[in-house]
């Protein structure tokens, strides 16, 4: 039983891994829209992230998001006269590949690159001043890049910390027993897994015991060790800071061993989405996450039906996965800062100076009623409300009010 179950996890995942990366690259290869090979003008800007490797298909997914903007923004003529394109590098997660990749843009005079990883994010922020260029995450809000001084780097979200504060917080609202609740962190081992534990003195401050963490690979097999040691230490909340290739087989390795009615299970919000439900079927029901976004069933916001809409036009189907907002939202975000510089400095003006200025000047900018995007001279935030939702019968509806996400800011 065990051996084909993990049979079954290994085919899904190379199903998934391929079928994704194909995807992308052929998307990647076709041809530009009708119109966009005759305009003269073009502003391209950098990503640089892990396109293959573990964490290849949910970079693949976000960047497909930033990629399906871009084509709606040139094809909308929003800059007339002018379109934009994206350079991308694969790091792998080398930081020797992500670290070339960085000094070819710069050397090509990019103002602008989009790093979705920690080391590059961490290891060279302090050449993003020296070097003029404005560094844009999607969805990688790293305590150490927000705070103390976020300089020239830009996101879209709460730290993630400060995403898992938001859900966590949730939980403790709605807790009902007489002790103090369990909470265990599940996270994979990269700097984007630990993340959440810069909120542990938060999370101990609002009533919870915070057990030892747990840590597991990126494309997770069997975390059968995990969940009982999870199990004899009473845990009551099981935070999955993962891809969706982590939590799929958890939440099939916990219904397995009978914790489902026992310990709830939530996570960070790319991990969640039609494939992990698909794949994981009732074991998925209750598994809560904080978002920024609304999802893909909330048709009342203008932004989900030109995103269904586009989705459709571009690819044929509609894929409802957690990481494809963020780098929609994204690449509006970056399309608006440059058609702004452009506005301000012109196009043959047009630098890494121009660019931050005009992410400086942001605020409540609009993202078609998905997100309101405001930047401060101390917060690069960029997006700090956020709202729970949950899987209820197979479906993700949200289950909280939007709020503002707490600022935990540590001290040096």
């Amino acid at each position: 039983m065990n051996n084909k179950m993990v049979k079954q996890k290994k085919a899904w995942i190379t199903t998934l891994a391929v079928a994704v990366t194909l995807t992308f690259l052929f998307t990647a290869c076709a041809p530009a829209p009708t119109g966009l090979a005759e305009k003269e003008k073009v502003v391209e800007f950098g990503i640089i992230g892990p396109f293959t490797g573990a964490g290849g298909s949910s970079m693949q997914t976000m960047v497909g998001g930033n990629q399906d903007y871009l084509r709606y923004f040139n094809e909308s003529q929003a800059i007339p006269g002018v379109s934009i394109k994206f350079l991308w590098g694969d790091t792998t997660m080398q930081f020797s590949l992500l670290y070339s990749h960085y000094e070819r843009f710069v050397e090509r005079g990019l103002p602008l690159i989009e790093i979705e990883e920690a080391t590059g994010l961490t290891g060279l922020k302090e050449r993003f001043e020296r070097d003029e260029v404005v560094v844009f995450s999607c969805g990688a809000g790293y305590q150490a890049v927000v705070y103390p001084e976020p300089g020239w780097r830009y996101t879209i979200t709460p730290t993630i910390a400060e995403q898992a504060a938001v859900a966590i917080e949730y939980f403790w609202e709605n807790w009902q027993g007489d002790r103090p609740p369990r909470l265990d962190f599940m996270v994979i081992d990269s700097p984007w897994g630990y993340e959440p534990g810069y909120a542990t003195e938060y999370f101990q401050g609002l009533g919870f015991e915070v057990l030892p963490v747990e840590v597991v690979p990126f494309v997770t097999l069997d975390a059968t060790t995990q969940l009982l040691r999870l199990k004899a230490s009473g845990a009551d909340l099981v935070y999955i800071q993962g891809l969706p290739a982590t939590v799929g087989p958890v939440l099939r390795d916990a219904e397995r061993l009978g914790l489902l009615g026992q310990v709830r299970f939530a996570g960070h919000s790319s991990g969640m989405g039609e494939r992990v439900i698909e794949m994981t079927g009732v074991a998925s029901e209750g598994y809560f996450m904080a978002r920024t976004c609304p999802w893909f069933d909330d048709t009342e916001v203008p932004g989900i039906g030109l995103i269904l809409d586009n989705m459709t036009k571009y690819h044929g189907e509609v894929q409802r996965e957690g990481e494809y907002f963020t780098g929609w939202v994204g690449g509006a975000v970056m399309c608006e800062a440059i058609r702004r510089a452009i506005e301000n400095v012109g196009y043959d003006n047009l630098d890494g100076p121009a660019v931050k200025a005009a992410f400086d000047g942001m605020k409540d900018f609009d993202v078609y009623g998905l997100a309101s995007v405001t930047y401060k001279p101390d917060d690069h935030r960029g997006v700090t409300k956020m709202a729970v939702y949950e899987v209820r019968d197979g479906k993700v509806v949200r289950v909280s009010d939007w709020r503002e996400a707490p600022m935990l800011m540590l001290e040096e």
